[in-house]
């Protein structure tokens, strides 16, 4: 459910006033982190994060920063892109910092000249694949896709993508919403863009006549629950249901592991730029970054190890494509997934 935590809508509204937003404004010169400590006001923050993970998140942020103020709009991807295009559309955006799923919707954004360029501390101790050579995002969490099962449904589970094309898994399978969700959006493009899946993987996985669930939450219930045994949904709610006691495991595909980065951004135009840069640096930070092991989440630097049971990124067969064509070509991709599938 959206929904804002404080009534954020009236200040939107007066930064508007006193900033003048314009979508179309030049960029700004690069900034670095390192803001006055004095650093104050009201921080609003646009995110896809779940609701009590970004209530934890922001509670240790406050009580570092206690003059900082955040405010949250917490909705799914495509719900914070279209809000946002409508704020644009009316003159000003509402948020300071967009903290969402995937690299792509950064990349949009970035074209648009929507984003400040910031380089947050301590960026060398990052992993450099999430970190934007032009520096405007920065990825704070490595968040792959894999196949869930249903232990007490599934013996043999499939182990790569390839598996669920075969028609044993007719009726079996339940992933997320790509009009909804920003990974099934980027995953979608990416397996299109795979040579040994693309189209003609994609039309034996709409032939198996997949459940298309609002997102990757109520696809992790219906693994968990069993009503659908197999399930494309990212890691870390996997590990939350199986922590909880759920029958559900988890497959990380043998022909590679799509992720998505979760970035954070800073707008051009935000309200109060200076508690942004100290926010984006705090997510990244050595602390932030234990908070996000602690959620579940594979972090982007290599000092706070890895949830319990999860594996080491260098394990792990990432796929890495190149953003630039994922960003291009991932419209088409998720209009084609509609044709096939949805």
């Amino acid at each position: 459910m959206n929904s804002f935590r404080r009534p954020v809508v009236g200040a939107v509204v007066s930064i508007a006033v006193i900033v003048g937003l314009s979508a179309c404004s030049e960029p700004a010169e690069p900034a670095t982190s390192g803001s006055s400590d004095d650093t104050g006001g009201t921080l609003t923050v646009y995110t896809s994060e779940p609701q009590a993970k970004i209530d934890a998140l922001n509670a240790e942020f406050t009580a570092a920063n206690p003059g900082i103020d955040v405010q949250v709009y917490r909705a799914g991807t495509g719900d914070l892109n279209a809000r946002i295009a409508s704020e644009r559309e009316t003159g000003t955006i509402g948020a300071d910092v967009l903290l969402a799923a995937d690299a792509p919707t950064f990349e949009g954004y970035k074209d648009e000249n929507l984003l400040l360029q910031y380089t947050p501390a301590d960026a060398s101790a990052l992993n450099p694949n999430v970190v934007d050579p032009d520096g405007y995002y920065v990825g704070t969490r490595i968040i792959p896709t894999v196949i869930a099962y249903n232990t007490q449904a599934v013996t043999q589970p499939p182990t790569s993508w390839q598996d669920l094309a075969d028609p044993k898994y007719k009726s079996q399978i339940t992933l997320p919403n790509p009009d909804v969700s920003g990974a099934a959006a980027f995953n979608t493009a990416v397996w299109l863009g795979e040579d040994a899946l693309g189209e003609p993987w994609l039309e034996a996985l709409a032939a198996n006549e997949p459940v298309v669930a609002e997102s990757n939450g109520p696809v992790g219930q219906s693994v968990a629950a069993g009503t659908q045994p197999i399930g494309i949904v990212v890691d870390y709610l996997v590990r939350e249901l199986a922590e909880k006691g759920s029958p559900i495991a988890l497959e990380y595909p043998t022909d590679g592991v799509p992720y998505i980065s979760q970035p954070a951004g800073i707008f051009q135009d935000a309200a109060n730029q200076d508690a942004a840069k100290k926010y984006v640096d705090f997510l990244v930070s050595k602390r932030g970054q234990e908070i996000a092991v602690q959620q579940q989440y594979l972090p982007v630097r290599g000092d706070v190890g890895t949830p319990i049971g999860a594996p080491a990124l260098a394990d792990l067969k990432l796929l890495n494509p190149d953003l630039a064509e994922i960003s291009a070509s991932q419209p088409d991709a998720v209009k084609r997934f509609n044709e096939l599938v949805g």
